[in-house]
């Protein structure tokens, strides 16, 4: 197993195999046990478009990343740089510092950095746009997020100083995690609270995708769910009362204008407040609930 991944950064196309075959697992489960009743604004297929076009971007930025980091795995290795090199750490030592330490940086970290800070948070609107949260919805960024997330995985390796399987074997557990915690599918009730008591769950990532705050601000983890429950973000919330989408920032009708969506981040952001379907709107309950960041990015 550590041979087969050491390498797989040289087989790029069994890497898209495990992207392609979990989410087209994911896509058949959502027709059979879907959490929500989606409403897309036209049809499955083209809100599918619209995200696998964001994908795609995201794919071949992190394609330059890969040369990169197999540089900084190996310069690490080579000057006994980082926790596994400094802790004398076996292989499966390695492993596992280096999942933990990957996920905390390149999960849970970059994540909370950019809902706290403006600037950032404008580019990582786009994912929070998605008003019909499925498992295409996962590599929804926009492309200056993608590049973001790529330095903050870097530093993690580097923390690390992570060897190629351990962060092979990260990478291939990130893929399916993300797209397993987006995917619209119903989990017994029992299973998902198990779960998220270490593993990040469906439930408990749609939380983070419902419209309003506190909830949007909260449950930032990636694959483990350990982080949002040490540092005080864990949050939760009924499935049946979770609507996507934005209260502010991005007009909920224009969330698959991909045109639009490249370029909001460099737009003027207004206040805009969206009235979504079953759920009243407090005016006063916006104006509580709106943060400091959101008045500085306004």
């Amino acid at each position: 197993m550590i041979e087969y991944f050491n390498s797989l950064e040289q087989r790029p196309l069994e890497r898209l195999a495990f992207l392609v075959g979990g989410m087209l697992l994911l896509w058949l489960l959502e027709g059979a046990i879907p959490l929500l009743s989606l409403q897309y604004k036209k049809n499955k297929l083209r809100h599918a478009g619209i995200n696998f076009s964001f994908t795609l971007i995201h794919l071949i930025i992190h394609t330059g990343f890969a040369v990169v980091i197999v540089l900084l795995s190996d310069w690490s290795r080579a000057h006994n740089w980082g926790l596994i090199q400094w802790l004398g750490a076996g292989t499966l030592g390695a492993i596992l510092i280096s999942f933990f330490i990957l996920d905390f940086f390149g999960g849970w970290l970059v994540h909370l950095v950019q809902h706290k800070t403006a600037p950032l948070w404008r580019f990582h609107v786009i994912h929070h746009s998605d008003n019909n949260v499925d498992v295409t919805t996962g590599l929804r960024h926009h492309p200056f997020e993608s590049v973001l997330r790529g330095v903050f995985f870097l530093a993690g390796v580097l923390v690390a100083g992570a060897p190629m399987y351990a962060v092979m074997i990260f990478q291939t557990a990130l893929v399916l995690a993300t797209q397993f915690t987006h995917a619209n599918i119903h989990l017994p009730r029992r299973l998902d609270a198990v779960l998220s008591y270490f593993l990040v769950s469906p439930n408990m990532h749609k939380v983070h995708h419902h419209w309003q705050q506190p909830y949007t601000d909260s449950n930032y983890g990636a694959v483990l769910s350990i982080w949002d429950r040490m540092f005080g973000t864990f949050m939760k919330l009924e499935p049946n009362q979770i609507r996507y989408g934005l209260d502010r920032y991005y007009p909920n009708e224009h969330d698959e204008h991909f045109g639009r969506l490249m370029a909001a981040p460099f737009r003027e952001m207004k206040d805009v407040v969206h009235q979504k379907p079953g759920v009243e709107t407090n005016p006063q309950q916006q104006v509580a609930t709106t943060t400091p960041i959101e008045a500085t990015a306004k």
